[in-house]
């Protein structure tokens, strides 16, 4: 199983024979101007809310691809009436793929769309495939709901950790406690100043508490 981040939330897991890109937000992001949105050819795009910095490339993408597109039932209507077939979910919800199980989870945030539509709610996603289990947490608060995951044996966490519209550090290092999981993908980050990290800090908080964090650089992969 491989990851590969594109900046902000936006990472691309390539497991049980399919790719999967989660919160496509690029080609606005100046962070990830070398990365070619028209070269991503998902199976699968799954989004966790509405917000334009992990839905901007959505359509463009899907409509390269023909990508299925794994979100919350509201986003599923939204992309129905631009002609963009979606799996729409909602919280709590689990469905069975051709490369593996998604189980859609809370998340505390906002949500709605570029356009100003509702969005539904929030989202985060588990992913099980290849016998392992990743969470993608999506935009989140430290949710006590997180507690419900530690008995998951999760494999890996992508966590944002930008602090100001998602959780920081400090609550992300608590967040790995929740979910029992000590591997951890940080993301949401220094895309904007209000969310401009000090990396060396911030690693520093993961390591006293024994996490193993990953902050890969934008178009870098990691074997997971």
């Amino acid at each position: 199983m491989k990851i590969t981040y594109y900046g902000q939330s936006c990472v691309q897991i390539e497991a049980g024979g399919k790719t999967l890109l989660f919160d496509p937000f690029i080609s606005p992001n100046p962070m990830a101007s070398h990365i070619d949105v028209n070269s991503l050819k998902p199976d699968y795009i799954l989004v966790s809310h509405g917000h334009g910095d992990h839905v901007a490339d959505l359509v463009t993408i899907q409509k390269n691809s023909g990508a299925k597109v794994i979100c919350i039932a509201e986003i599923a209507g939204w992309l129905g009436k631009q002609d963009i077939e979606a799996h729409g979910m909602n919280i709590g919800g689990g469905y069975n793929f051709d490369f593996g199980r998604v189980k859609m989870v809370n998340a505390i945030h906002s949500s709605s769309m570029p356009d100003g539509s509702y969005g539904g709610n929030p989202a985060g996603f588990v992913i099980y495939a290849e016998g392992k289990a990743i969470y993608f947490a999506g935009d989140t608060a430290l949710t006590y709901d997180m507690k419900l995951l530690a008995d998951d044996n999760l494999d890996w966490a992508i966590l944002p950790i930008g602090d100001n519209y998602t959780m920081g550090a400090d609550d992300a290092v608590k967040a790995c406690d929740f979910i029992n999981c000590k591997n951890v993908i940080g993301v949401h980050y220094d895309s904007f100043p209000v969310i401009k990290i000090d990396k060396d800090e911030v690693m520093e908080k993961f390591v006293k508490a024994g996490l193993n964090l990953k902050l890969p650089a934008i178009g870098e992969s990691l074997s997971l």
